[in-house]
C-alpha cells in the first residue's frame, strides 16, 4: 500500500494515528459520494519559505488532501506550491468581520453594524475585540466586498474563492462557549443582537410599516429575522455572480468544484441551517455557492461525534429542498457540494479516523480540517 492510502493526524502531543483512505467496505446511504475529497484550512503566514510551502503542500497531496483553503500570505507563493504538489487553492477571505481592513474602519464607520441597544460594532465589538462588522443591508458595503473579491478572483494561480464570517456577529454563542465567556444567553441580548443601523431599521419599516426598535418582540418577530437571512443572502448572491463571472483559462481543469463557467465561490457556515438561522442570521441553504464548509465542531455544541453524520444529513436535506422545490430558484446550483469542517483540537487521532467515518457514511462529498498546523504526515 503507498503512501497515498493513510492519512496521519496529531492534536497537540497526541500520537499520530492512521487509517486507510479507501472506501471499500464502507456501508452508507446510496447517495454516498465515492470521490471523498479532503480539505485543509491553511493560516497562510507565519515564516515558513516558498520551498517549505511546497514541502508541506507535497505531504498532504500524499496524504490524500484534494486542496487547501489559504487566508494570508503571497498568493503566488502559495499557487506555486499548490500547483507543484497538484492540489487546489482557494482564497479564504473574511467577509463581513472586517477588523484588518484599516481602510473601511478610517473612512466608513457608518458602514459597521449597530446592535439593538444602539452601539457599533466598530466601537464596541461583542465577544472579542476583532469582532467589527460590516451591514450587509448596505448597497455600498455589497458593491465594496465585490470589488474585494474580484481582485482576490482575479489574481493568477487562484482557483477558487472560499468566504468566511459571511453573517452576523453570534446573537448566542454555541453552549460550549458560554463558560469561556462567563455568559448565560438564555435569550437574545441587545448587546449581542445585530443589525439595527438605520439602513436596516428604514429598508424593514419600508416593507412592513414599522420600526423594527418599535416591535414588541423584535428576537421573535420572523418577519424581522427573515429580513436579517434575506440581507446576508443578498450579499451573497451579489458576491456569486461577480465571482462566478471571472473567466478562467482551461476550465476544465481549474477546480472539481464547479462544473460551469467561471470561478468556483464557496463558505465556511454554522453547522446546519436551523442553528445558522438562529444563532448568526444565516439561511446558507438558500445562497448560489458551488460548495458549503459547514463547521461541525461537536465540542462547541457540547455533542458527541454521531451529531456530525447528523449535521451532515441536516445539511443535505435542506440544500436538496431548496433547489429541488417547485419553485425553486433556477440560479441555485443543482449540486452544491458539502465538506463536513472538522476541528482537530477537539478529536484524538482516533476520533479523527471515526468522524470521517461518520461524515463519509452520512453523504458528505468530503471534509475540512481546521486547521492545517495540526496535521502532521
Amino acid at each position: 500500500m503507498n503512501r497515498r492510502d493513510f492519512f496521519r493526524v496529531a492534536v497537540g502531543g497526541i500520537a499520530a494515528a492512521t487509517f486507510n483512505t479507501s472506501s471499500a467496505g464502507c456501508e452508507g446511504p446510496e447517495y454516498q459520494n465515492p470521490d471523498f475529497m479532503r480539505w485543509t484550512w491553511v493560516h497562510g503566514g507565519g515564516g515558513r519559505t516558498p520551498s517549505q510551502w511546497k514541502d508541506q503542500y507535497r505531504l498532504l497531496s500524499e496524504s490524500g488532501f484534494h486542496g487547501v483553503l489559504v487566508g494570508g500570505g503571497e498568493t503566488a507563493v502559495h499557487a506555486e506550491a499548490a500547483q507543484a504538489a497538484g492540489i487546489e487553492f482557494h482564497r479564504w477571505v473574511w467577509t463581513l468581520n472586517r477588523n484588518g481592513d484599516a481602510w473601511v474602519k478610517q473612512n466608513h464607520p457608518e458602514w459597521f453594524t449597530v446592535s439593538r441597544d444602539q452601539n457599533s460594532s466598530l466601537t464596541h465589538s461583542p465577544y472579542v475585540e476583532y469582532y467589527k462588522w460590516l451591514c450587509p443591508t448596505r448597497p455600498a458595503v455589497r458593491e465594496y466586498l465585490k470589488d474585494t473579491l474580484l481582485g482576490v478572483a482575479e489574481q493568477p494561480g487562484i482557483q477558487g474563492v472560499h468566504l468566511d464570517y459571511v453573517r452576523h456577529s453570534d446573537v448566542i454563542l454555541p453552549r460550549g462557549l458560554w463558560a469561556k465567556y462567563d455568559l448565560v444567553q438564555d435569550r437574545e441580548y441587545p448587546e449581542f443582537d445585530f443589525c439595527y443601523c438605520n439602513v436596516c431599521r428604514e429598508a424593514f419599516a419600508s416593507i412592513h410599516g414599522i420600526d423594527p426598535l418599535d416591535l414588541p418582540d423584535p428576537p421573535s418577530d420572523q418577519r424581522w429575522r427573515r429580513f436579517r437571512w434575506d440581507s446576508v443572502t443578498g450579499l451573497v448572491e451579489t458576491l456569486a455572480e461577480a465571482v462566478h463571472g471571472v473567466p478562467v483559462p482551461g476550465r476544465d481543469t481549474v477546480s472539481a468544484l464547479r462544473s460551469g463557467p467561471g470561478m468556483p465561490l464557496t463558505a465556511a457556515v454554522f453547522p446546519t441551517p436551523m442553528i445558522a438561522k438562529r444563532l448568526v442570521r444565516q439561511a446558507w441553504d438558500e445562497w448560489p455557492l458551488d460548495a458549503f464548509f459547514p463547521m461541525l465542531y461537536h465540542s462547541f455544541y457540547e455533542e458527541d461525534l454521531e451529531w456530525i453524520g447528523r449535521g451532515v444529513r441536516e445539511g443535505l436535506a435542506a440544500l436538496s429542498a431548496s433547489r429541488r422545490t417547485p419553485g425553486a430558484d433556477p440560479l441555485l446550483p443543482k449540486n452544491s457540494r458539502l465538506f463536513a469542517g472538522l476541528y482537530l483540537p477537539a478529536l484524538s487521532s482516533e476520533e479523527v479516523q471515526k468522524a470521517e467515518e461518520i461524515a463519509r457514511k452520512a453523504g458528505a462529498d468530503g471534509v475540512s480540517f481546521f486547521e492545517m498546523a495540526s496535521i502532521k504526515s
